[in-house]
């Protein structure tokens, strides 16, 4: 009877180790969810490569947006870095409201998401969303956008269904974003009208000649002309679980300028990959990543800054 009760004590001191054990891994894996754009790639694996160093299981899923907010939702995934407002209103709105996900702090300031033209369609008349129609031949009645389920695709569908601007006869040509731009530039070489989705920050406002139409309202792509705020938004509950991971994100803001050269670094270069971009831009500008760190400790408690830079060194 003593050699039973022991082999149960003992049985079950293993399963309460192993559930230990189980929750300190879980208590370091952090699982982002990020979009096929260049400017959330390069902040979703900057991020992601800091927190590894720092000693967490930091993991990435490639998504489109509705699903990435269905991952979040769900408990499959814990953070987003590409929450464009208010053109992503629509999509994320209901889990806000849910309670399932959170707008957690401001990442990047002062970006762009709305319609655009090359200059010469500007300049030749076309310059605010109450002129698209006007031209509609001359566009052959399309508006091109990039993959299927975007939030920009949803804005300039919507306006097509409910004919605003007098829209209704055109079609919504869903492509990628690197298809779209390659089809951008195919226009501009022979002169031909286009009109498609522009933002920035984005290496297109480099090496396209373009600008931003007028025209934008808080039903379309918001005030401003299409000026938006990017926000992080994270699993309801993960701040608590993770409170150094939430301390990293809510230092996490990135400026534009490094954005913008690292995009333009990987067009100039296509053996570069986006995290290398990325920490090239911060290996000269240190006090960007040096103020993420403030406050922020390894996942075993120890400071941040000599484990960073000690990274960046290198």
């Amino acid at each position: 009877m003593d050699k039973k009760l022991s082999k149960l004590m003992m049985a079950f001191a293993m399963v309460v180790i192993i559930g230990f054990a189980g929750n300190a891994m879980a208590s370091k894996e952090v699982r982002f969810v990020y979009v096929p754009w260049t400017c959330v790639t390069v902040k979703t694996e900057v991020a992601q490569h800091f927190l590894n160093e720092l000693g967490y299981d930091a993991t990435s899923m490639l998504l489109s947006v509705p699903i990435a907010y269905q991952a979040m939702a769900t408990n499959q995934a814990d953070i987003f870095l590409g929450n464009w407002m208010p053109t992503m209103q629509s999509i994320a709105e209901p889990h806000f409201e849910s309670g399932n996900v959170e707008s957690f702090s401001v990442i990047m300031e002062g970006a762009k998401y709305t319609l655009a033209v090359p200059t010469y369609v500007y300049e030749g008349g076309l310059r605010d969303f109450s002129d698209i129609a006007k031209f509609g031949e001359k566009l052959e009645y399309r508006i091109y956008g990039i993959e299927e389920g975007n939030d920009g695709n949803e804005v300039i569908e919507m306006m097509i269904n409910e004919n605003m601007f007098n829209l209704g006869d055109f079609e919504l040509i869903p492509s990628s974003e690197t298809a779209m731009l390659t089809q951008v530039q195919n226009f501009a070489r022979n002169q031909q009208w286009i009109v498609f989705l522009g933002w920035s920050p984005h290496w297109m406002n480099k090496i396209i000649d373009m600008s931003y139409l007028t025209g934008s309202d808080e039903t379309t792509f918001g005030e401003n002309d299409g000026t938006a705020t990017v926000y992080i938004n994270i699993r309801s509950g993960f701040d608590q679980q993770q409170p150094n991971v939430a301390n990293f994100l809510n230092n996490y803001l990135v400026p534009i300028e490094m954005v913008n050269e690292a995009m333009n670094m990987l067009h100039e270069d296509s053996a570069l990959e986006p995290l290398e971009a990325g920490l090239t831009w911060l290996r000269a500008n240190p006090e960007i990543y040096r103020g993420w760190m403030d406050g922020v400790t390894t996942a075993d408690g120890r400071p941040a800054m000599p484990v960073i830079e000690a990274l960046m060194a290198h």
